[in-house]
Order: C-alpha cells, then structure tokens, then sequence
C-alpha cells in the first residue's frame, strides 16, 4: 500500500467518523473504524463473529459497549445539527 493511498484513506476515514459522531480526535477515529469493521463482519460473515462472540465474552461486552458508545456520539451529534438549523 502506498502512503498516498494510506493517507488518503486515513482522511476519508475521519471525515466519516466526523460525519458519524461529529468528531475526528484520533481516540473517536479508532473507534469507529473498530465499529465499521465489526459492523462489515458481522453483516458478510455472522457465523465468524458468532464463533468468536462464544470464544471471547468479554471481547464481545467490549464491543457491545462500543457500539453503545458510537451511537450515542452520533444521535448527540444529529441533535446538534438539528438545533442549529
């Protein structure tokens, strides 16, 4: 990979995370890639995140609470938006 397109990656990556829970520190960063990649697994290969879900229970409360955090961002984030329009 090319650090053209790695760094090119990394900004489409915090302006999504920017556009999701309205902040781009590298902590929120990390989580929503964390959330996304979770998110695409479970959706493409549930059987995959099922196994590991049984395998790794505090993995899976972590994630659980990650989630949780995530979309908690982004409705505080959407209600900000709508107060000030």
């Amino acid at each position: 990979m090319t650090d053209n397109l790695s760094a090119s990656f990394d900004a489409l990556l915090e302006k999504y995370a920017d556009l999701l829970t309205g902040h781009t520190d590298a902590a929120t960063v990390e989580k929503v890639k964390m959330w996304a990649l979770y998110n695409h697994m479970h959706k493409t290969m549930p059987n995959l995140t099922r196994h590991w879900n049984n395998a790794n229970p505090e993995g899976k409360a972590a994630v659980r609470a990650l989630f949780e955090e995530v979309k908690q961002m982004n409705e505080a984030h959407r209600a900000n938006e709508g107060d000030e329009q």
